[in-house]
């Protein structure tokens, strides 16, 4: 398993989401930064846990879609955005560090 740079993971995933929502950049910063922080640990988590073998690849992609309807649970309460907008930003954020994460980990989690 390659080493993942995790403060670099969490601003590619930042810009891409800052790309995504520049009208509402503002508003969504401190949330999106939280989240992202959030999703960067559970890729942590994961990563940690199937070096041990105590994770499935099952598994981890449910731990995902947790963290990923949580994002989007938060960033929808920012008055002004929609569910477009949101998955656009998650969908952009997400595919901003795909291939690093899938690599890193050796499965195809995202």
């Amino acid at each position: 398993m390659k080493p993942i740079h995790f403060p670099e993971l969490i601003q590619d995933m930042l810009t891409a989401a800052r790309d995504s929502l520049t009208s509402h950049w503002k508003e969504a910063a401190p949330y999106a930064e939280k989240e992202m922080n959030a999703f960067a640990e559970n890729i942590r988590l994961i990563a940690k846990l199937k070096l041990e073998g105590k994770i499935s690849l099952e598994q981890a992609k449910l731990h995902v879609e947790i963290q990923k309807n949580a994002m989007r649970i938060v960033l929808l309460t920012i008055e002004g955005l929609g569910i477009l907008a949101v998955e656009a930003a998650i969908n952009a954020a997400i595919d901003a560090v795909r291939t690093t994460v899938n690599k890193a980990i050796g499965w195809t989690l995202l």
